[in-house]
This record gives C-alpha cells, sequence and structure tokens, in this order.
C-alpha cells in the first residue's frame, strides 16, 4: 500500500511539474513572439527610411551631376575658347 502511495506522490508530483514547466513554456513563447513582433516593426521602419533616403539620393544626383558637369565646362571654358580659336 505504501509503495503504491508513494508512486501515486511521486506521479501527481511528476504531472504538477510538467503543468509548470508547459506554463513556463507559453510565457517564453509568448516572450519570443513579441520580440520577433517587435524586430518586425523595427525592420519596417528601416526599410521605409532607407527607401526616402534612395528617393532623396536620387534627387541629388540629378541636380547635383548637371551641376558639377556645368562647373566643369565653365572653368574649362577659357581654355576651350582659346585651343579652338
Amino acid at each position: 500500500m505504501i509503495e503504491t502511495e508513494e508512486a501515486n506522490a511521486l506521479l501527481r508530483q511528476i504531472r504538477d511539474q510538467q503543468a509548470t514547466a508547459l506554463e513556463l513554456q507559453r510565457e517564453h513563447l509568448e516572450l519570443y513572439q513579441r520580440q520577433l513582433d517587435r524586430v518586425d516593426r523595427i525592420n519596417d521602419r528601416a526599410e521605409a527610411i532607407q527607401a526616402k533616403a534612395g528617393k532623396a539620393l536620387r534627387l541629388v544626383l540629378l541636380v547635383a551631376i548637371p551641376m558639377l558637369l556645368l562647373l566643369l565646362a565653365l572653368m574649362l571654358w577659357p581654355w576651350l575658347s582659346r585651343a579652338l580659336a
């Protein structure tokens, strides 16, 4: 009888520990899911910022390159006009 009661007590203890372990696993999974959601939001914001920076860079290049070419042409104009004359 005593062995049966000890076995039953051990089985109850194992059951209780498994329930506790499962609860901890659920909590960890929820925490992990929240972290993944946070990472997704941060990545989305980073992608949006990069897209804006790319558009701004294209605009700067579309303005800056022609300006630089014009500046170079104006700097070379005196020498070109003498060489061609």
